[in-house]
Order: structure tokens, then C-alpha cells, then sequence
């Protein structure tokens, strides 16, 4: 069985719901060489997450956005962790909820998505910066 790991930095982005999938293909390109295995994608931050969902649609990605600001308000008076402006709690209580990984099965050399599934980087935060993976694939 063979394993490798990668870790790379993904560009910043604007606050939402972005399609990552291609991004994170590109830059591991070795699982075209996997007949049948996993690949994990962690990401190293408290305020952004990963998600799988809809890649065809971009209102599902804003309707995310909508959803998850409603759900946790930026209402710094909720809240003892303030150090860093409204997004900031609000932003970890979100990445929580959607975690900070997902596992996608690879066959015969391709990720083994649902026709219409992509990898979600999730920023909670307004001005998040770089977002940093580390990429796990596991197989033979």
C-alpha cells in the first residue's frame, strides 16, 4: 500500500463557500496513480472548514452563506471570545459544525465524487488569509 502526504496553502479568499476540488487535484496529482484508496484533506485553521456539496449550482454555495449567517449571528455581545472582531467566534462556533476534514474515495486513478459534488473550503472569517491542507492519500 502506498501513502504520501502533501501540504500546500491555498490563496485567500473572500468570505463563503469556494470550490476547491481542481485546486486541490493540481497540486496532487499522484492520485491518478491510486487503482484504489482514500485521500484525506485537513485543513490547519479554527475559522475555516471543508465540506463536500453541490458543484454545479453556485446559489447553494450562497444560500450556504445566508444559512450559516443566520444560524450564528455576529452579535459580539453572545459571546466571551471577542479578541478579534465580530467574525471571529462566530467563525469557530461555524467551523465546528462543518469540520475540518473530508475523505473521498479514489478509483482507478480519480476521486470518486458524486456527479455533482465538490470540495468545499468554507471562510468564515471576512478577511481570512492563506488556508493551509495537508492532504493524506492512502492506496494501491
Amino acid at each position: 500500500m502506498a501513502a504520501f502526504q502533501k501540504e500546500f496553502s491555498l490563496q485567500p479568499t473572500s468570505r463563503g463557500f469556494h470550490l476547491i476540488t481542481r485546486e486541490v487535484l493540481v497540486q496532487v496529482p499522484e492520485v491518478s496513480e491510486i487503482k484504489a484508496g482514500i485521500m484525506q484533506v485537513f485543513i490547519q485553521h479554527t475559522s475555516a472548514s471543508l465540506t463536500i456539496n453541490e458543484n454545479a449550482d453556485p446559489t447553494v454555495r450562497s444560500d450556504f452563506e445566508t444559512f450559516f449567517t443566520r444560524t450564528v449571528p455576529e452579535d459580539m455581545s453572545l459571546y466571551q471570545h471577542t479578541y478579534e472582531d465580530a467574525d471571529d467566534m462566530t467563525s469557530h462556533i461555524k467551523s465546528s459544525l462543518l469540520g475540518s476534514s473530508v475523505s473521498i474515495p479514489i478509483t482507478n486513478g480519480r476521486l470518486n465524487l458524486g456527479t455533482w459534488q465538490g470540495i468545499y473550503l468554507c471562510e468564515h472569517r471576512n478577511h481570512g488569509g492563506r488556508r493551509k491542507l495537508v492532504v493524506t492519500v492512502m492506496g494501491e
